[in-house]
């Protein structure tokens, strides 16, 4: 058998993977009961990974490579940044595989289109590129969830700011310390503010004080303005101290970092817009200088 026709083959046998694949993921599927009812289960470790529920492709492929596959072939868990995204760990599985099979299906797709236009490659090539763009592929999932939860966590932390002052808020017009955390959440519907109801409402459910429910969410997320948070309001809870001063203060401090990154972001990219200028003041001399350069050098 000829090598054209090999590479033919496992091109082939790779599409036609890549669009079962695809086709498995655009299969409706039914939510996991069991995940659901975990999540709603008051007395469920809040240090776990949030499990998304929608049994979809990537929940389906994952599950299945974690059964295959040994646990040292995924390498270092993002657990944190997992649980800021509610991705299950299955998802995330599902995706590096996936990404996996799609860089080891491109440089045979690739060299197959080239031995039809009669530039073949040696099998040796393509081989070794695709093992190399495999592994790299597999990692990608990696940095793409890191990436997306550091932009969660700066979200997260903007709506601190304004949930602090609901807070002092809420204490000012004399409610109690749960109750002012409770109604201080239910004013935004924002993603961030349904994850703080959730753990305040899993808290009246496991009676444990609402202080320690955030404190364990700020542990999961890794989100320290929120452990700033849980520290006031039991501190105000056991001593009986005011908080709404020190909320305020708190919120104010917040804004003003969040207003200094923002300001160092905007340098930096005012920064590299002057590499562009730059360029474009250079090419410009270069082309008034042109003919006169090349007319001193005709002379010469």
């Amino acid at each position: 058998m000829s090598t054209g026709l090999q590479l033919a083959l496992l091109a082939g046998g790779l599409v036609g993977a890549g669009i079962a694949l695809v086709v498995w993921h655009l299969v409706p599927a039914q939510p996991d009961l069991a995940d659901a009812l975990a999540r709603l289960d008051p007395r469920a470790p809040t240090n776990q990974i949030a499990v998304t529920t929608d049994g979809d492709g990537h929940e389906r492929l994952g599950r299945w490579a974690m059964r295959l596959l040994p646990p040292r072939v995924w390498g270092r868990i993002p657990t944190a940044d997992l649980a800021v995204l509610r991705m299950s760990l299955s998802h995330f599985y599902g995706e590096k595989v996936l990404f996996l099979l799609v860089g080891v299906m491109i440089l045979p797709a690739f060299t197959v289109l080239l031995s039809a236009l009669g530039h073949p490659l040696p099998v040796a090539i393509p081989a070794a590129g695709s093992l190399v763009l495999g592994a790299v592929m597999f990692r990608l999932p990696n940095h793409n969830v890191t990436d997306e939860a550091k932009k969660a966590r700066e979200e997260f932390r903007r709506a601190l700011a304004a949930y602090y002052e609901l807070v002092a808020l809420e204490r000012l017009g004399g409610a109690a310390h749960r109750q002012a955390m409770v109604d201080a959440a239910t004013v935004a519907d924002s993603w961030i503010f349904g994850r703080i109801r959730e753990e305040l409402a899993r808290s009246a459910w496991a009676g444990i004080g609402p202080w320690d429910a955030l404190q364990e969410m700020s542990t999961q997320y890794q989100v320290n303005e929120l452990s700033d948070l849980a520290q006031a309001m039991k501190l105000s809870g056991s001593e009986g101290t005011e908080v709404a001063a020190a909320l305020r203060a708190r919120a104010g401090a917040l804004r003003g970092a969040l207003l200094n990154e923002d300001l160092a972001r905007a340098n930096t990219a005012g920064e590299k817009m002057t590499i562009p200028g730059s360029l474009t003041a250079v090419i410009f001399v270069l082309i008034l200088l042109g003919p006169q350069l090349m007319r001193i050098a005709g002379a010469g």
